[in-house]
């Protein structure tokens, strides 16, 4: 039989020999998984060695990483904020990124809000990552696709959120009464051009629909949320929108010409600028 600590250091150079940035660490998670541990446990428990049954399911996750699926769908979960989150095929993989949003809406919100609303909800990463900030508000997310919606709902169960997240089907504002005092939203936004040069994970993996935003500039999704967050929104409501990159002026505009005030620009660990947020007038 295997160690665990052997296991990690087989998997590392192949990872790596495949593309894969994070290799070690990716090893690890696998290596973690099928051993029933967690990923630091490696280092306190080196000498713990895998069943039979563990390496035969280590070997087929090393093939599907080999392949570039990402280490989330493998395992079937995903880290996000303090949550743990299930993911699935009919969403976008939560990323770091993303937890920029949460950050603005921390920042910005000065007193706690009542109701809050996500906007292509996917996972219900970000408005339950909110909800776990805001232990006495209530919360909205919609979607176009009935398995994310589905999705959304196991994922607010997990995390002992279900009883104060309601996810409906339909899109953007479609089907929801304000107001809210924040709105949050991580719409499709790449142009259709790009998407060769993506990321094998991200290309292969996460579903089109979710990625390509409207428009040959993808910002299309922006132009028509924008003003449907305004009708939604309280007197003096937050709104928070990722963008992708080189989009934040765009945006910018797009917010400043719906009436919104205070604008700002707020970039993710990387450095690229990642949000765009804005106050409706009191």
């Amino acid at each position: 039989m295997v160690t665990v600590a052997a296991a990690v250091s087989a998997l590392t150079p192949r990872f790596a020999a495949a593309g894969i940035d994070t290799a070690r660490l990716d090893a690890r998670l696998l290596v973690a998984a099928v051993a029933g541990i967690r990923a630091q446990d490696i280092l306190l428990r080196p000498d713990l060695e895998l069943t039979v049954e563990a390496e035969e399911r280590l070997a087929e996750f090393a093939r599907r990483r080999e392949g570039r699926e990402p280490v989330s769908r493998i395992l079937g979960a995903r880290g996000f904020w303090t949550l743990d989150l299930e993911v699935g095929g009919a969403t976008l993989d939560p990323r770091p990124d993303t937890e920029t949003v949460i950050e603005v809406v921390l920042e910005r919100r000065k007193t706690p809000p009542g109701r809050i609303l996500d906007l292509g909800t996917g996972t219900g990463a970000i408005l339950l990552a909110l909800l776990s900030e805001y232990p006495q508000a209530v919360g909205v997310g919609t979607d176009l696709m009935p398995a994310a919606v589905d999705l959304a709902r196991r994922n607010a169960a997990r995390c002992g959120l279900g009883g104060r997240a309601e996810f409906l089907l339909g899109s953007w504002t479609d089907g929801v009464t304000g107001p809210f005092e924040v709105v949050v939203s991580n719409p499709p936004y790449i142009p259709a051009a790009d998407i060769p040069v993506l990321e094998p994970e991200v290309r292969n993996h996460d579903p089109l629909t979710a990625l390509v935003g409207e428009d040959e500039d993808g910002l299309g999704c922006y132009r028509i949320l924008i003003p449907k967050a305004v009708a939604v929104l309280a007197p003096g409501g937050l709104l928070v929108l990722e963008v992708g990159i080189g989009q934040a002026p765009a945006v910018t505009d797009l917010m400043n010409a719906a009436g919104f005030e205070h604008l700002q620009v707020r970039a993710d660990l990387g450095g690229v600028d990642r949000c765009v947020s804005g106050l409706l007038p009191s």
